[in-house]
């Protein structure tokens, strides 16, 4: 079968040419983003692995699908990027990434919390100038801060177990609540008692119609003064 990856990465072709020791597979590596400029790169592939930038709207699956692609592999969890109606028509399998290490994410979302409370960032250019001064370097303790978390699937499960390490409060909105987070401590509450009552939000939840900008005006309006958002999902959720 031969592959065509977009928005190649040099760990990208690092990893499928190590998983790859049989040859069973050839790929062609394309630094390029998937577009409509770029698809017909894809001519005389059977399938493409492609990322959170490209782009698989109707016009670019209809090219796609003309050059012989039948098989589209997502290389992460979302699959906002891609038009399934289409796909489905068209008879385009796609496949995604349900879950890749989700503690990664989710522990990645903590260490910017810290980044941003105790200015590890901003401490770190002044040692390296020669100033120490503490002047406006200070942050506050996470303990007993309110956490709330918007979507608690994998990622968002793992950061409310991290959070409840520190000693916070953790509420948390999602469609379908987890019996076990809710059993373990974790409060459920409306979106808008997340955004009325947290401390810190950290959003963990898929972009699609119902979710984007659910970070909008609106919601502003009703958090505390120097609220802290973590985003670490999609751009689109935040407005």
């Amino acid at each position: 079968m031969k592959v065509a990856v977009f928005s190649t990465k040099k760990y990208d072709e690092d990893y499928f040419k190590a998983h790859n020791s049989n040859n069973d597979i050839e790929f062609v590596f394309f630094e390029a983003t998937l577009s409509k400029s770029t698809a017909q790169l894809a001519n005389g592939f059977e399938a493409i692995c492609i990322f959170v930038n490209d782009k698989g709207d109707r016009e670019v699956l209809e090219i796609l699908y003309d050059g012989g692609v039948r098989f589209i592999a997502l290389r992460c969890a979302g699959f906002n990027n891609i038009d399934l109606d289409t796909a489905k028509k068209l008879g385009i399998e796609v496949t995604r990434v349900p879950a890749y290490s989700p503690e990664a994410v989710a522990e990645h979302a903590v260490a910017l919390i810290l980044t941003l409370n105790r200015k590890t960032h901003k401490a770190y250019n002044r040692v390296r100038e020669g100033n120490f001064s503490l002047e406006k370097l200070t942050g506050f303790n996470l303990a007993e801060k309110t956490v709330g978390v918007i979507g608690t699937g994998k990622i968002g499960a793992a950061f409310c177990k991290i959070m409840q390490g520190f000693s916070c409060k953790v509420i948390a909105y999602d469609k379908f609540p987890n019996e076990e987070l809710a059993q373990n401590g974790i409060t459920y509450v409306s979106l808008e008692e997340v955004m009325v009552m947290a401390d810190i939000i950290s959003l963990h939840c898929p972009l699609n119609n119902e979710t984007k900008h659910i970070i909008n005006q609106y919601m502003i309006e009703k958090m505390k003064d120097g609220v802290m958002i973590i985003n670490t999902s999609r751009g689109g959720l935040v407005n």
